[in-house]
């Protein structure tokens, strides 16, 4: 077995209410969001791609490679995307004392001006303690989580499959997780433009996480 799902249950789901996974689905909008980013080559490809599609996303960025990168997280806000929190050092929560891994979102917070607002957050892995969630909560961070996960990071899974996990659990709603990141590369130019294709044709709206 796998050590993810690709669809997150929803008894999973309302044991963290407070988490958001996934939104209304009363109109039709889904919301793609990329991790690890920004990377060279990768995310400029990926933001080429969906401005070809008219498409806006979120990318849930980590410190360090925004320090590295300046210049194309700029290129992302300056196409009118979202940003999120992804730690400093993209660090597990689960392996990480709780201080530790409040001061790792600070840094990134509270060092890169671009972020000194952002309230999106989401937890690297997907893994947090209930007691970081809190603390980052009462600090205004919304954690976002998701309920489909691309698997494009799994390097035993071939690009159909990747592409597959997408178009058979996708619904109006959906908080789906790409990355932009050297890892995935390979896969992501194989899945998102199939997937962008698959959305265009069936009428949805590809949005930004704002809130």
């Amino acid at each position: 077995m796998k050590p993810y799902l690709v669809k997150t249950p929803k008894f999973v789901q309302r044991l963290f209410p407070k988490r958001i996974w996934t939104f209304p689905n009363n109109v039709n909008s889904v919301y793609l969001t990329f991790d690890d980013g920004p990377v060279p080559v990768v995310t400029p490809w990926v933001l080429a791609t969906l401005k070809k599609y008219n498409a806006k996303a979120t990318f849930f960025c980590i410190g360090d490679n925004v320090k590295k990168h300046p210049k194309i997280l700029q290129q992302v806000i300056e196409n009118g995307h979202s940003i999120g929190n992804h730690t400093y050092h993209h660090l597990d929560g689960w392996k990480t004392s709780t201080d530790k891994y409040i001061d790792n979102c600070n840094l990134l917070r509270d060092n890169i001006p671009s972020f000194n607002k952002v309230k999106l957050f989401r937890p690297p892995y997907g893994k947090i303690t209930l007691k970081q969630s809190k603390l980052l909560q009462n600090k205004g961070f919304k954690i976002i989580m998701w309920d489909l996960l691309s698997a494009d990071f799994d390097l035993e899974i071939s690009k159909e499959e990747c592409l597959n996990n997408v178009l058979k659990n996708i619904q109006a709603g959906s908080i789906i997780v790409f990355h932009d990141s050297l890892k995935s590369n390979e896969k992501l130019r194989y899945v998102l433009p199939k997937v962008l294709d698959y959305l265009k044709n069936n009428e949805f709206k590809c949005e930004s996480i704002l809130i």
